[in-house]
């Protein structure tokens, strides 16, 4: 194995996987079953006003703001939960578990600190939403221990295209779907079930 991750981007798939001895299901669509929820009026027109600019512009930070921050506003609003955005999230330095996550999403209503359940999503870096994959599974195994709970769940998005996962113990399914926006009300609705309450 190359060199232990000192932080979660370092993290990739297949190191994520070694250290952490976990099995890959990408072929079983467990999001399937998950049925779409009627996005409000409000966040459509939000992304009818940013998803261009967003695209355009084509940055992460732009992303960042003009896309996914209004989803997550929108699951704030459906559901008693509070979203981080770029906090520190140090679960296990030995192990490489530490650093800023792009997105902390908690069933609570605290906001002043992290505190569990959370759910992990990470900003895909260069629109590739598979090489986020590892960084997400490293900040699912901290959730996993912060949480102290053998499921979670995460995500991967580029904003207009997300990926969702999942965590049982040692076994991980990455649904072999990714969501765009023209199934906004699928996103929404993986992300309500993905929410502990």
């Amino acid at each position: 194995m190359t060199d232990k991750p000192t932080s979660y981007e370092q993290f990739t798939l297949p190191i994520v996987q070694e250290m952490f001895e976990l099995g890959l299901d990408e072929r079983t669509n467990w999001t399937a079953n998950i049925e779409p929820v009627e996005p409000s009026p409000r966040l459509l027109q939000d992304l009818e006003d940013n998803v261009l600019l967003a695209l355009a512009t084509n940055t992460e930070k732009a992303r960042s703001e003009l896309i996914i921050t209004p989803i997550l506003n929108e699951l704030r609003r459906r559901k008693n939960v509070v979203v981080f955005s770029g906090k520190t999230f140090n679960v296990n330095e030995e192990l490489g578990l530490k650093g800023r996550c792009d997105f902390i999403v908690t069933a609570s209503d605290e906001f002043y600190y992290i505190k569990a359940p959370v759910l992990t999503i990470v900003e895909a870096k260069n629109e590739s939403i598979v090489s986020g994959l590892g960084q997400c599974l490293a900040t699912m195994i901290a959730a996993q221990i912060f949480n102290q709970s053998d499921i979670v769940y995460g995500a991967v998005t580029t904003g207009d295209r997300w990926k969702f996962l999942q965590i049982n113990g040692k076994a991980v399914s990455i649904s072999p779907v990714e969501y765009n926006l023209d199934n906004l009300g699928k996103i929404l609705a993986v992300l309500e079930a993905a929410t502990l309450d």
